[in-house]
């Protein structure tokens, strides 16, 4: 406690700040995640790989094909969603009567073949990202300095977390998505054709790990195993916020990145593994996760 206390406040903010950044990533990592499982009932092992993916859209855009950052933005994920159509039409609307380990290991081996086909081509050494020029500087906040990029991923990933929540839990079209995963013929009665809908909803769920992507790839290096190095994680996340639970994964994401920034200044041996330990804290209290429906 009295190391704490001798800790300067703004390196302790500094990293609280970083925590928050790790926090939107994980936050939009489990909601594509939730979502998926949520309306899906599919556990997808490949987001990881999407959203490096989407990483390396945008630097190839930004490198090779001269796309800024804006544009990188929005193409990528969008290009991203599409090949998780194709992937979803393909691949795993096969799946969907059948275990969950059977679409675990596809989407597994999905992750296999692009983190060896990128790895094959750029190595396994990152690519640097520039941050856009509008958005380099700091704002002076009197007690500390907040990069504007760390703001600016804060702010459009909650944006972009809480318009997802809404549409989910508050709107006609999440309603028809809730009632397609319950009882897909009766909701076909009323004119809605629930396997496009099902197919529309696994794109968007892998085009906002696109999305996250994108957003970190000027915070980390972009690399093949940036997905793999962070997918555990997200999955404790969801795990600890209830699987399928849309709210939960928003609020865990932001909390469990708070508390690993936390961690790393006040005993940083144990910041790799504080999620896992508040993991198997929850699990033992609540089974069902934080936001979880009990059976």
């Amino acid at each position: 406690m009295t190391e704490l206390f001798s800790i300067p406040l703004p390196v302790i903010l500094s990293q609280l700040s970083l925590g928050l950044v790790n926090g939107a990533f994980y936050a939009m990592l489990s909601l594509g995640l939730a979502v998926i499982f949520g309306l899906l009932n599919v556990i997808n092992f490949s987001h990881g790989a999407l959203y490096m993916l989407g990483a390396f859209l945008a630097w190839i855009g930004l490198n090779q094909l001269g796309l800024n950052y804006w544009a990188a933005l929005v193409l990528a994920p969008i290009a991203v969603g599409v090949l998780g159509i194709v992937i979803e039409r393909l691949l795993l609307r096969h799946l969907y009567k059948l275990d969950h380990l059977y679409g675990l290991l596809l989407t597994f081996g999905i992750t296999l073949v692009a983190e060896g086909l990128l790895r094959s081509i750029y190595g396994v050494s990152g690519q640097p990202f520039d941050v856009p020029e509008s958005l380099t500087g700091v704002f002076d906040l009197g007690f500390m300095m907040l990069p504007r990029y760390r703001a600016w991923v804060v702010f459009a990933s909650l944006a972009v977390c809480l318009a997802t929540w809404y549409t989910i839990e508050k709107t006609k079209l999440g309603a028809y998505l809730r009632a397609g995963t319950e009882n897909p013929k009766l909701v076909e009665a009323f004119g809605v054709n629930v396997p496009v809908m099902v197919t529309l909803t696994y794109g968007f769920g892998v085009a906002l790990a696109a999305l996250a992507g994108v957003l970190a790839a000027p915070v980390i290096q972009v690399s093949p195993l940036m997905g793999s190095n962070l997918i555990i994680v997200v999955f404790a996340v969801v795990v600890i916020g209830g699987m399928g639970s849309i709210l939960g994964s928003i609020i865990t994401g932001l909390g469990l990145g708070v508390v690993e920034g936390f961690t790393r200044v006040v005993y940083p041996e144990l910041s790799a593994t504080v999620v896992f330990i508040v993991m198997v804290i929850v699990l033992l209290v609540r089974p069902a996760g934080l936001f979880g429906k009990e059976k």
